[in-house]
């Protein structure tokens, strides 16, 4: 089972992102955004929507394998 960072950074390479662009269309420091790809923080509920919005999937398919 992937663990959500490991998704996170998936995605995000999927659309040839840098973890800065991500973060700066979330709004948050890349320092945050950092630690959710690293599953060092979890991000909140509003913000794995938001995630979820900038990668164009639904919760569903971001937080399964």
């Amino acid at each position: 089972m992937l663990s959500l960072g490991k998704k996170l950074k998936e995605l995000r390479k999927a659309e040839n992102l840098t973890q800065q662009q991500v973060a700066d269309k979330l709004n948050i420091n890349r320092v945050n955004y950092n630690r959710y790809e690293n599953d060092v923080a979890r991000p909140d509920y509003e913000t794995l929507i938001r995630i979820a919005d900038v990668f164009g999937v639904t919760l569903d398919e971001m937080l399964r394998d």
